[in-house]
């Protein structure tokens, strides 16, 4: 049992006011999740390095190729247990997060240790970009308006990266990110009317699905 057993709907905070549908729930995909915000791809480059550079220099001194094997090996420890730590923690974030599409707003509902619900009314999404993978998986950015603002250690890993100054929400390595994009394009329109956010593609050097139904730029 969890604190999230608890929950009255799943992902969300309360009940659902009249009026509010719930559009569509998911979660991140934990593998995608553990190569674009854990970095375990550039972990494992790093460590495969580094043990090339000890059993090269090893080597180079004279060792026998037994004796710089056995060197380089000797930062696989730490390479397994750091590697380890990173997919654990991805696995975990991804277990106990609920992303949420209602008709009314987007909800984040995340946290291993301290779980929190964020909720983003459409009053306040001013645009929304979708990066797509060749996965399958994407990356959805919300745009918040001036002055709302989201501090970008309250949101990791569910912000988009390096975007500090003004943080961005980001609904992380979901599954079939083009229909959740429609979906969530749908209930934009629907709250803002034709000239309401705009769900634009992130320019990424992997094929980005268009999003069937996305808002024209206002």
């Amino acid at each position: 049992m969890s604190e999230h057993d608890f929950e009255p709907v799943r992902g969300l905070p309360g009940e659902l006011p009249a009026g509010e549908r719930l559009v569509w729930q998911g979660a991140p995909d934990w593998w995608p999740l553990a190569q674009r915000a854990f970095h375990v791809r550039s972990v494992t480059a790093y460590f495969g390095v580094l043990m090339a550079w000890r059993g090269v220099a090893t080597a180079l001194e004279g060792a026998t190729l037994v004796a710089s094997l056995q060197s380089a090996l000797h930062v696989a420890p730490i390479a397994i247990a750091a590697l380890t730590l990173l997919c654990g923690l991805a696995l975990l974030t991804a277990r106990t997060t609920v992303y949420t599409i209602t008709t009314k707003r987007v909800v984040l509902r995340f946290g291993v240790a301290l779980p929190k619900a964020i909720n983003i009314p459409y009053t306040i999404i001013e645009n929304a970009a979708l990066k797509g993978f060749s996965d399958r998986t994407g990356d959805l950015a919300l745009t918040l308006t001036e002055p709302n603002k989201i501090a970008y250690f309250l949101l990791w890993p569910h912000a988009r990266p390096w975007k500090l100054a003004r943080p961005e929400p980001t609904l992380r390595a979901v599954a079939d990110a083009s229909v959740v994009a429609a979906r969530l394009a749908e209930a934009l329109k629907a709250a803002h009317g034709e000239r309401g956010a705009v769900i634009a593609p992130i320019h990424t050097s992997e094929p980005t699905p268009a999003p069937h139904g996305a808002l024209s730029p206002a």
